[in-house]
């Protein structure tokens, strides 16, 4: 049997957090499909197609790992790809109190898939899409706080 995890998110863009988390869980599972997803809570600021491109760009080469778009609940996506983990990264207490309701939520729609946590690094604690969002909205540099080689700017 092998371990499939989803880690999901709008990735909306994708940050220096983001791809931590990833790399470090590498080890734990055979395949780790980084799923862009719709948050109906969120606006987008950069379109889906870059925000792809942009994870595919971040985990090249990295053959555990897969970029999917999806809509829809994250446990039927887990489902449809045989993912049995959700992997979500926690920064802050506020994180932590929002993520565990919603891993709560997902583990009474399906019992089958546990959510996984995965502390930030010190570093990375501070960062997140929307400050990275406002930075770019501002015309300040947001390479610091995102993966090397990729290049966000307002003009999108």
């Amino acid at each position: 049997m092998s371990h499939i995890a989803v880690f999901p998110g709008s990735f909306d863009p994708v940050t220096k957090g983001h791809e931590s988390v990833v790399r470090r869980v590498l080890p734990l599972f055979d395949k780790i499909i980084v799923a862009l997803g719709s948050n109906s809570a969120k606006g987008n600021m950069f379109p889906l197609e870059k925000r792809k491109q942009w994870l595919e760009q971040t985990f090249a080469g990295i053959s555990q790992v897969q970029v999917e778009a999806y809509s829809g609940l994250t446990v039927d996506f887990c489902r449809q790809k045989g993912a049995k983990y959700i992997v979500r990264g926690i920064r802050t207490p506020g994180d932590y109190e929002y993520e565990s309701n919603v891993a709560l939520m997902n583990r009474a729609m399906g019992p089958e898939i546990e959510t996984i946590f995965m502390l930030t690094l010190p570093e990375h604690t501070a960062i997140s899409s929307s400050i990275v969002r406002d930075i770019v909205q501002h015309g300040g540099d947001a390479s610091p706080f995102i993966p090397k080689g990729i290049h966000v700017s307002s003009g999108k």
